[in-house]
């Protein structure tokens, strides 16, 4: 058998040949291990889940359901380099779109058993959260 041909040497050679840096690879596996644990949140509770929705958003199960589905299909994405900007983009615009619910639950803390500073606390993390995405989905790292 051919080295070429060996099992895992395309692999190996696509490693060997990436565009990403070791930081680029490790924020790719925290955002996929970010979105991939709670889009299953999606469908384990997702009766909890709806409970953040705002009021003014109907069908707050089938919201929560669409959102799981999307977040499980972005984790996903941003495993295959020739999908990965797209989910970045896709990612991106769902922890947008994510926001009226932090705001939400801001406004109304006393509906949520969570503390006060930890709903403050989610605004920033879901800044960096955008940030990372962007980082290790849309800028590849330039070779010197």
């Amino acid at each position: 058998m051919r080295p070429d041909t060996m099992p895992f040497s395309r692999l190996r050679h696509a490693w060997q040949q990436r565009r990403y840096s070791t930081g680029q690879c490790a924020g790719i596996a925290f955002v996929f291990l970010w979105f991939f644990i709670g889009g299953i949140a999606h469908f384990v509770a997702t009766e909890t889940e709806a409970s953040i929705v705002p009021p003014y958003i109907p069908w707050a199960v089938q919201a929560v359901i669409i959102s799981g589905v999307f977040e499980l299909l972005g984790a996903f994405g941003i495993l295959l380099p020739a999908t990965r900007r797209y989910a970045g983009i896709g990612l991106f615009l769902l922890t947008l779109a994510v926001t009226p619910a932090h705001i939400y639950m801001l406004q109304e803390p006393q509906r949520f058993p969570v503390p006060l500073w930890a709903l403050w606390l989610r605004l920033p993390i879901q800044a960096a959260l955008l940030w990372l995405i962007v980082w290790c989905t849309w800028l590849p790292r330039r070779k010197a």
